[in-house]
């Protein structure tokens, strides 16, 4: 990451809510360095947020963009455990990893590390996830601290980690298993030469689009 990104990226508030418009707070930090972002799109750091941008890149300051909500007091998710089913698409959906549950067992959020993100209201098949106002009037850097936002960036890079190495080995156990179905095609597939062919490319085909999405190592 350029220099002037990874300054741009310590002052943002590490809530990965992607209402920037970018997948996290380090991609639109990014953007903002090479000029592809304004520094106003950022609605949880608010009018703060953009002066801190503004001094680091030298922008006029201005208002947050409406297009990228507004600022606010800082809410936290809360999970009404009653009408919890337990899917995890929550659990999947969190950015720092802040909500604990298994499979069919109730879910709940620790609301220390909440950082308000919303991520997760969206894909609730039972809308049993409420937000709570937990700064009253304080808004943006008023209502967040340093610290907290520090925090929200190593969950958010362990998370992160996590997930990606999680994904790569699911991906490679299923080349794995493709790779044997090749070599055993003959053995498995009773059929023409032309019936082999077909099968065997319709496998490698697949190996590649594996290949193609699966995640680099880190």
């Amino acid at each position: 990451m350029p220099a002037l990104a990874k300054r741009v990226l310590a002052v943002l508030p590490q809530t990965q809510c992607t209402r920037c418009g970018y997948p996290d707070c380090a991609a639109y930090a990014e953007a903002i360095a090479s000029g592809g972002a304004g520094i106003n799109q950022c609605p949880p750091g608010g009018a703060e947020g953009v002066r801190r941008l503004a001094e680091i890149t030298g922008q006029p300051e201005r208002p947050i963009d409406p297009a990228c909500g507004a600022e606010g007091p800082r809410h936290v998710a809360w999970i009404d455990e009653a009408w919890c089913i337990g899917c995890t698409l929550c659990i999947k959906a969190c950015p720092v990893d802040c909500i604990v549950g298994g499979n069919k067992r109730m879910h709940t959020v620790i609301e220390a590390q909440c950082t308000g993100c919303e991520l997760c209201l969206p894909v609730c098949p039972v809308d049993c996830i409420a937000l709570e106002n937990v700064t009253g009037e304080r808004t943006g850097w008023q209502a967040w601290r340093q610290d907290q936002a520090d925090d929200a960036r190593r969950r958010y890079e362990m998370t992160s980690s996590r997930r990606l190495r999680s994904e790569r080995e699911q991906s490679e156990r299923l080349e794995a298993k493709a790779k044997d179905k090749l070599a055993r095609l003959p053995e498995l597939v009773k059929g023409t030469p032309a019936e082999l062919d077909r099968k065997r490319a319709t496998i490698e085909a697949a190996l590649a689009r594996a290949r193609a999405k699966r995640p680099p190592a880190g």
